[in-house]
């Protein structure tokens, strides 16, 4: 997934629209929210693997001579479980929206920067306001050449400008976050749009601020990213109640993972210690699907956030039934055998 992710960043980076220097601190901000999805199936495979490896080797067999049944080594595992939980806890109602709201501040950073600092020769730059081209920039990309400078009008009634320029020269004013360019030798317009009005200057030099914006206060308006303590606040709207329960709820399908693991990992020496890991993948993901699908319909108000536990309590419950009663899966199997003839 973060592979993915990286290359998808790298193209936008190549394309002039981001900072490369910015890239792994994406990564970084998004990790949170990846290892949301990435821990709970994690663990459920470990879980499969180890317990499957247990049979395979005659180690259960041994533990059950022992005294120490497969139910018994399953509560040994539950500190371990609490860990999980604590972590996948922290990870959606802290980690992961903290990551979100960075994310996004970092990238609304880059979309007010000026165009001058992601300018490519021989390419229209577009960055909020402003849409530049430069048919030539030097190395320190302090010089450019054959320089097109658009900015659109910030309120009704006001004029667009561009400007065309042979060259133009940044220069470094210490203490100030703006942009400011010296332009040699241009044009400049104001152009009133829907109107042949406009007025016109040549120049031989002309300075040009432009504002980076970059102390502009950032807020987030996606529920993902907004802090769990905003989201307690406006509980009572249905979309918000469905991302704050279900951060509070999905951390506790860890239990449910190792209630799964013991009951399906259970095979022969002769089956091998995967013959079962894709079926109770399959199971397990349905879990995550039935949760998904509750966020879905509790955001449109057809649920309450009830229906969360309702689901994880369905699949411990059926888990438990068949750890207390390791008959009754054989019954059910040979029953639908009978059904299938």
């Amino acid at each position: 997934m973060m592979g993915g992710r990286l290359i998808k960043y790298f193209g936008v980076a190549a394309q002039g629209r981001l900072d490369a220097s910015i890239l792994f601190s994406i990564i970084g901000y998004r990790l949170p929210e990846f290892l949301t999805l990435i821990l709970p199936l994690g663990f459920f495979i470990g879980l499969m693997l180890v317990f499957g490896r247990l049979y395979v080797d005659h180690e259960m067999a041994v533990f059950n001579s022992s005294g120490l049944s497969r139910n018994r080594l399953g509560r040994l595992l539950v500190p371990m479980t609490v860990v999980f939980l604590a972590v996948q806890s922290f990870l959606m109602l802290w980690a992961a929206p903290w990551g979100l709201r960075q994310f996004e501040q970092l990238t609304s950073a880059q979309a007010v920067r000026t165009g001058f600092d992601l300018v490519r020769p021989k390419e229209f730059v577009s960055s909020g306001a402003y849409t530049i081209y430069a048919g030539d920039l030097s190395e320190d990309r302090k010089n450019l050449k054959d320089i097109f400078f658009y900015q659109k009008a910030d309120k009704d009634g006001r004029p667009d400008v561009v400007i065309l320029a042979k060259e133009a020269t940044r220069i470094e004013m210490p203490n100030d976050s703006a942009n400011v360019v010296d332009l040699t030798e241009g044009r400049r317009y104001e152009i009133y749009p829907g109107s042949p009005k406009y007025t016109h200057i040549e120049f031989k030099t002309y300075r040009l601020r432009l504002e980076n914006n970059k102390e502009a206060k950032f807020e987030s308006t996606e529920v993902e990213a907004l802090p769990t303590s905003k989201l307690w606040e406006n509980r009572e709207d249905p979309v918000v109640a469905s991302e704050l329960w279900w951060r509070v709820y999905v951390p506790f399908a860890m239990f449910v993972a190792l209630l799964l693991s013991v009951v399906l990992s259970e095979v022969s020496p002769r089956q091998g210690r995967y013959l079962k890991l894709f079926p109770a993948l399959l199971i397990f993901a349905s879990l995550i699907v039935a949760l998904m699908a509750v966020k879905t319909r509790v955001s449109k108000d057809e649920l309450g956030a009830w229906a969360y536990p309702l689901v994880l309590f369905i699949y411990a419950s059926v888990a438990v039934l068949f750890l207390r009663k390791p008959n009754l899966a054989p019954k059910i199997k040979k029953k639908i055998q009978r059904v299938g003839s």
